[in-house]
């Protein structure tokens, strides 16, 4: 219970108060959330999705990473539907319930959260972190598989199928993060170090301020959802997202043959809440976006105690040598 306890102290507590400082200002302020995706999506993940994957080793587990990601969504995306037939839920009901399971926040919760994790005790070691780098690295490619996925199939799925293929390429190749990762992996093969260059500095500064912007857009984003305490229909999907992830997950390690800091970041990424994205889908193209908006909120409130029994179960289920 104290390991529990120190777990929930140190590293989900930092996370929801920087949420909670963005849901403050969001409820206080007129904020436009646009203006902030726009700087985060535009200057600081693309930023610090380089810095992070030009400055850690890539082993060849990574491919590994991606393709567990991928197989991670398909299933899921069965098994929502799966349950859907059985609520008798409609088309529209059903796809907002994928996109809801499917997606998750590996962008602007996970990393973050990653980050706090292989920050703190026990993975310090002599004033050093030598697991963060390498747990970066699998959330990345964790986020860019979701990105991918969610900019085609959880399109698709919010348009009802009406989006044009064409179209979906264009939204995904108009993601900057997109040309970070390739960049970031040829500047490995320069012979040259990019952090001795004048401007690093300055490429530092963004990259270190992503988690604090990226986690108070979240709590802004929070702000402006309303919800429904009564909707048993959101509940049942943020339980989909925030429990059965995890199983799925679980069986997937096991399955992929992953072992420690690899599988410890995969487990706890599975347990992160519901992309907010899946709601701004669902609002554009005007797909149940109430009950979008109420699942990202749900999971979101929720995952405080989830994340913290995974946690705690990932340590144990996956020692670091």
């Amino acid at each position: 219970m104290k390991i529990f306890f120190h777990i929930l102290s140190y590293n989900i507590l930092p996370i929801f108060v920087l949420i909670f400082l963005g849901y403050f200002i969001g409820k206080r302020k007129s904020t436009h959330i646009y203006t902030l995706s726009i700087i985060n999506l535009n200057i600081y993940l693309p930023v610090f999705v380089f810095v992070n994957l030009y400055t850690t080793e890539m082993p060849i587990e990574m491919m590994k990473v991606f393709i567990y990601a991928i197989i991670f969504v398909v299933i899921t995306g069965f098994t929502a539907r799966w349950f859907a037939r059985m609520r008798g839920y409609d088309d529209r009901m059903t796809n907002a319930l994928k996109n809801a399971t499917m997606f998750y926040n590996a962008g602007n919760m996970g990393i973050p959260l990653v980050m706090t994790v292989f920050s703190s005790s026990p993975f310090v070691k002599n004033g050093q972190t030598p697991y963060l780098n390498m747990a970066l690295a699998v959330q990345i490619m964790i986020y860019i598989a979701q990105n991918i996925t969610m900019n085609t199939i959880g399109f698709f799925n919010a348009g009802r199928g009406n989006m044009h293929w064409k179209d979906t390429i264009k939204k995904i190749l108009a993601m900057p993060t997109i040309y970070a990762i390739p960049l970031a992996f040829l500047m490995k093969h320069v012979p040259y170090d990019l952090t001795q260059i004048p401007i690093w500095s300055a490429i530092m500064h963004i990259k270190e301020g992503f988690v604090a912007l990226i986690l108070m857009t979240l709590g802004i984003q929070c702000a402006q959802t309303q919800m429904d305490i009564k909707n048993k229909e959101v509940y049942m999907a943020a339980a989909i997202r925030m429990v059965g992830g995890p199983i799925l997950t679980l069986l997937l390690i096991y399955m992929m043959k992953f072992d420690g800091v690899i599988a410890q970041t995969i487990l706890i990424s599975s347990a992160a809440p519901t992309a907010v994205n899946t709601a701004l889908m669902a609002l554009e193209f005007d797909n149940c976006a109430d009950y979008a908006s109420q699942v990202v909120m749900a999971s979101t409130l929720l995952s405080g105690i989830m994340l913290t029994a995974v946690i705690y179960m990932s340590g144990i289920l996956f020692p670091v040598v």
